[in-house]
């Protein structure tokens, strides 16, 4: 019988298990995926106030999170995190970069550092919770 159930803690394991199964089924269909998380923190005076990640793919990286601890704020951590990805990802040669992001979060300041909006998935319960799929090629 197949049991399914919430994994609190998935550690190192079940990161190597999907990362191995990405690769091998991009491979199986002639693909090359190279699927690797990533992660960059940033510190002032060894406190980390910021943090990035997301993945990189075939040939694109999605940013996943970016958090900036609210005392921070407004002192352009954030975007020296994305570019720190971008300037990271682009000498592996990567061009394409994706990410979502919700209307009450942070569109607008995607948008200043060069990210389109793809697509809005709008929610006609909350516009707050309106959803935006934005991209950037370097």
């Amino acid at each position: 019988m197949l049991d399914i159930e919430p994994v609190e803690n998935p550690g190192e394991e079940l990161g190597i298990l999907i990362d191995r199964e990405f690769n091998e089924y991009a491979k199986d269909n002639g693909v090359s995926c190279d699927y690797r998380p990533f992660w960059f923190a940033a510190k002032e005076d060894g406190k980390v106030v910021g943090i990035i990640n997301g993945n990189s793919y075939y040939d694109e990286v999605h940013i996943a999170d970016l958090i900036v601890i609210k005392e921070y704020r407004h002192k352009h951590i954030g975007s020296q995190l994305v570019r720190k990805v971008e300037e990271t990802f682009k000498e592996r040669g990567f061009k394409k970069f994706n990410l979502s992001t919700y209307e009450f979060q942070a569109p607008e300041f995607y948008k200043k550092l060069g990210y389109n909006v793809e697509f809005v998935r709008e929610n006609k319960d909350d516009s707050r919770l309106n959803k935006y799929f934005l991209a950037k090629e370097i």
